[in-house]
């Protein structure tokens, strides 16, 4: 697993052995939360199967969801550069399960092969790219354009799929309330841009029109 993930594909093969003797796979179940915003930060992550969701809690206790990863996400990161503690929930949207690497062998093999740095800050940048987008998103864009947006995203390249998300999880990544989400949804589906297929179940029937709702 730590050979075909974007941060460790560069290295030699005994590095690489070198960090799998430090690895251990531990496995979650739907709804189970891999780490509390405010933990301690030791280890670093990687999916190896499954899907979880990252999630910032305000002060008055509301969510909202920063990403999804599936199988090769990596979390954790922020925490092998300044120690700081966990900025963010995890909360596994499947069943999951993860590789658990501490930070300890991995600045080793920082330090034997400095250019995985410009990896991380690579990872690091789309990142924050995506939060300035997320951000601009929120004040210029509507809830059913961000809704379009979101639906787009997960769907990726799939005209059907499964959406991996409750509605309030839905309605924390779109950054609104589940009613101001499920209104948009309705919408879509009455203006036949969208079918529903079951529960959580989708398929996009007119993608240019949920694509230019999206920029609206």
């Amino acid at each position: 697993m730590l050979d075909s993930t974007q941060l460790f594909a560069s290295l030699p093969d005994d590095v690489v052995a070198r960090l799998r003797d430090h690895a251990t796979v531990r496995a979650y179940r739907r709804n189970d939360t891999l780490c509390h915003q405010g933990d301690p930060s030791n280890e670093l992550f990687i999916v190896q199967s499954g899907r979880v969701a990252v999630a910032a809690q305000s002060g008055d206790g509301r969510e909202s969801v920063i990403a999804i990863l599936e199988r090769g996400g990596l979390f954790g990161e922020l925490g092998l550069f300044d120690g700081a503690p966990r900025s963010a929930d995890v909360r596994a949207l499947t069943d999951t399960r993860v590789v658990a690497l501490a930070y300890d062998p991995v600045r080793e093999a920082l330090e034997d092969r400095p250019e995985l740095l410009w990896i991380i800050v690579r990872i690091l940048a789309e990142r924050l790219r995506a939060t300035d987008e997320a951000l601009v998103d929120a004040l210029f864009l509507d809830v059913p354009a961000r809704t379009a947006k979101r639906l787009i995203e997960i769907a990726g390249d799939d005209e059907t799929f499964t959406l991996p998300l409750t509605q309030e999880e839905l309605a924390a990544m779109v950054g609104a309330s589940r009613e101001r989400v499920n209104k948009a949804l309705a919408l879509f589906v009455r203006l036949g841009w969208l079918e529903v297929e079951g529960r959580n179940h989708y398929r996009i029937l007119q993608r240019d029109q949920l694509e230019l709702r999206a920029s609206l």
